[in-house]
C-alpha cells in the first residue's frame, strides 16, 4: 500500500530564486513567482505547510502589461473614512510604485490566510538590478513569455 508523505515544517529545504522582470508580463510573472513562493513546483507540496521558495524581483520597472490595461485598470484603496477612496491607475502605479504594484499582483495570488501572510514575506522586489540577497547565492528562474 502507498502512503501519502506529508512535509513537516523541519523538513522543508528553501532555495533562493532571482527572477528579472525586463520585458515580461505582469500576470505571467505573478503567477509563476506566486507558484514557487508557495512551493507548490516542488513534489514534496503540502497545502499547509509553508514549503515554498524564497524569490527576488529585479528590474521591476521593466515589467509591461497588455492591452489597455496601461489606461483602463485601476487600483483601488479605502482609509475606511467617508471620501477615503483612492483610485490610482496602471500607469502611475507603474511610474511612482512599481514595487507595490507588482508586490499587489503576486499578493492576489496567495492565500488570503495567516498561511500566505507567511508567503508574503519570502518576496523581495526591486526596481533595478541590484538587490543585497548576493549572500543567499539565489540561482536564475526563468519565466516564458
Amino acid at each position: 500500500m502507498r502512503q501519502t508523505t506529508m512535509t513537516k515544517p523541519a523538513d522543508v529545504m528553501r532555495q533562493w530564486y532571482v527572477v528579472d522582470g525586463t520585458d515580461k508580463t505582469l500576470g505571467r510573472l505573478a503567477s509563476e513567482v506566486a507558484t514557487v513562493l508557495r512551493g507548490k513546483h516542488k513534489p514534496t507540496y503540502t497545502p499547509n505547510v509553508d514549503g515554498g521558495d524564497y524569490v527576488i524581483v529585479i528590474n521591476a520597472d521593466k515589467i509591461k502589461v497588455s492591452g489597455d490595461q496601461e489606461f483602463k485598470k485601476f487600483y483601488y484603496n479605502h482609509s475606511h473614512y467617508p471620501g477615503g477612496m483612492r483610485t490610482r491607475s496602471t500607469r502611475v502605479m507603474r511610474e511612482a510604485y512599481t514595487v507595490e504594484w507588482v508586490e499587489r499582483a503576486i499578493h492576489g495570488m496567495l492565500p488570503h490566510t495567516s498561511l500566505g501572510d507567511v508567503q508574503r514575506k519570502h518576496l523581495f522586489v526591486y526596481k533595478g538590478e541590484n538587490h543585497p540577497h548576493a549572500a543567499q547565492q539565489p540561482v536564475e528562474m526563468v519565466i516564458k513569455g
